[in-house]
């Protein structure tokens, strides 16, 4: 959510080729005139958030530890010049396809993939500081399961990465036996048969074989996204129906930037 609204405040397609910092940011100096916008978790980089920023040739934009949140997405006027592979700018970490991680001294050509007029007034952000609750529509296999998963917290470990969150708490019993291998979907929060819950994140696998009695809402996504080890979480069952609406107003808040 917060890498389509930096594209949007920045006058580009919402997905745009720009930059994700995690935990840590970095120093970019701008060669020439350009126009950003800085959104997700503060970074503290001294420039509005959730606004369009015209940055003078020469300026070195500084992003340091996050303050909030896990992630900060800086969007550049035009995007980022960078091939594409199978379709998309983005780079799988754990194989490495599509690109790397940046390093100090690599240059980043922008684009040109303007098609708006930027957003220069500072809009208002979700709220990144307090412990996140997560809600979540049931799962294919939530009748296996007694509602444990909705009754206690849960702390991110570090073994998190971005192909799935663990988290530690009260154990969850997993049913007996063993089940056929499924899809598996974003989101969707599987039980081992240690019974601590993994969610899975962005660069989940494609198949799994433990049961998953809740899925995290497509609204909640970006919760996700910001969760830092030894954050609390807690889980909160709701319909479909208000899983749908809820996703319709986070839509229409994204293209509220636009007016």
């Amino acid at each position: 959510m917060a890498l389509r609204a930096a594209n949007l405040l920045a006058g580009n397609a919402e997905n745009a080729p720009a930059l994700e910092m995690t935990l840590t940011g970095g120093v970019f100096e701008f060669e020439t005139d350009a126009v950003i916008a800085l959104t997700g978790s503060d970074f503290g980089a001294g420039l509005p958030l959730w606004s369009a920023v015209e940055i003078p040739a020469g300026t070195l934009v500084r992003c340091g530890p996050t303050r909030t949140g896990a992630r900060c997405y800086l969007a550049v006027r035009g995007g980022i010049a960078v091939p594409r592979t199978l379709a998309s700018a983005s780079t799988h970490v754990l194989t490495g396809l599509g690109g790397r991680v940046l390093r100090s001294g690599d240059v980043l050509p922008i684009g040109q993939e303007a098609v708006r007029k930027p957003r220069f007034s500072a809009r208002a952000a979700p709220e990144y500081a307090r412990a996140p609750l997560l809600r979540a529509t049931a799962g294919p296999q939530a009748d296996w399961f007694s509602g444990e998963l909705y009754q206690a917290a849960y702390l991110v470990t570090e073994e998190s990465n971005r192909m799935g969150l663990r988290l530690s708490g009260p154990p969850i019993p997993s049913p007996a036996g063993h089940m056929l291998t499924e899809g598996v979907a974003l989101g969707a929060v599987q039980v081992p048969p240690g019974g601590q819950p993994i969610v899975l994140f962005v660069e989940h696998q494609t198949t799994g074989g433990y049961p998953k009695p809740a899925n995290v809402i497509s609204a909640d996504f970006w919760r996700l996204g910001q969760l830092r080890p030894r954050d609390e979480v807690r889980f909160e069952l709701i319909p479909l129906d208000r899983a749908l609406a809820l996703l319709r107003e986070q839509e229409q808040w994204l293209y509220s930037l636009l007016s």
